[in-house]
């Protein structure tokens, strides 16, 4: 069993195509088809299945991509600081959410770009984008959630006032009195539209307001705050945004706060990278300059 077939498993088991993983390795389609051939031919069974929906593991795939998923970042973190040179010429991999890309993070970068730096933006959810950082394929990632991995270091970035909002029509159906400090008036029978069914920044605003996990029906799940926004203004429900997100929609009545909390929640964003990543300097720079633009994020 060769390392390098390791790397391609948890390529391909990620990306979910064989297309998709070989643009990601830097390598051909071919060679990441017969890398998967050897190593099932190696263990003995079938790794993936080609369906309508893509390439999709098997049951033994997806307990071997458990079992060394944890040993995997660390080998690749011990390589990349002792065996793996600086390639100047390699384009920097950036993950973040999609809303983070187009508002916050593409911008400052822009300087950085037409000096020279190459840069490739990956969207994604959060945690999924740390799994892909920590295994190598990603060189930093913009999270909305604290890193909890091994081998890989974080930065705090800022913090973003959240916001529990709904439309008009739906604010005064629920609460006809108007927005509290939140004592005693949980939406417990709003429909709520989520970024993901982990629900994590609804999770915080209940914490912080309600000191309680909340107990909501799930009406949409839409992995864009964008698009959360547009559904919450057009009456599907309410949903947790960060104030930065939703301050113009506000301030013209397109949706309202449900409650004003005296101690609003607040939610860290985070800037990871892998252990020693940033002896690279360009990547270094990007890192950087992320930090000082941060500091006048409203």
């Amino acid at each position: 069993m060769q390392l390098a077939w390791l790397q391609t498993f948890m390529a391909v088991y990620h990306t979910g195509s064989f297309t998709k993983a070989a643009r990601e390795l830097g390598v051909t389609q071919p060679t990441v088809t017969q890398q998967i051939r050897s190593m099932e031919l190696e263990i003995g069974h079938r790794l993936f299945e080609r369906t309508t929906r893509g390439t999709v593991p098997t049951p033994r795939a997806t307990i071997l991509a458990q079992d060394v998923r944890e040993s995997m970042i660390s080998l690749n973190a011990a390589i990349d600081r002792h065996f793996t040179p600086i390639d100047q010429n390699r384009p920097l991999r950036l993950g973040t959410t999609a809303e983070l890309a187009a508002s916050r993070v593409v911008p400052p970068l822009a300087r950085l770009v037409a000096d020279g730096t190459d840069v490739r933006v990956l969207t994604g959810v959060s945690h999924e984008l740390l799994s892909r950082l920590g295994e190598g394929f990603l060189d930093m990632v913009i999270s909305t959630t604290r890193p909890r991995r091994r081998g890989i270091e974080a930065t705090p970035l800022c913090d973003e006032e959240l916001v529990l909002v709904a439309s008009p029509r739906l604010a005064e159906e629920m609460f006809p009195d108007g927005p509290g400090t939140g004592t005693g008036r949980e939406p417990s029978k709003a429909v709520l539209i989520t970024y993901a069914e982990t629900l994590p920044l609804v999770r915080e605003y209940w914490r912080v307001v309600f000191d309680r996990e909340p107990d909501i029906h799930i009406g949409a799940v839409v992995p864009d705050l964008r698009a959360i926004l547009a559904a919450v203004a057009a009456g599907a429900g309410i949903s947790v945004l960060p104030r930065c997100l939703c301050e113009e929609a506000l301030a013209e009545g397109a949706v309202v706060p449900l409650l004003r909390p005296e101690v609003p929640p607040i939610n860290t964003l985070y800037l990871a990278v892998r252990n020693g990543a940033l002896q690279d300097y360009r990547l270094s720079r990007i890192h950087s300059e992320l930090l000082r633009t941060a500091q006048h994020w409203t």
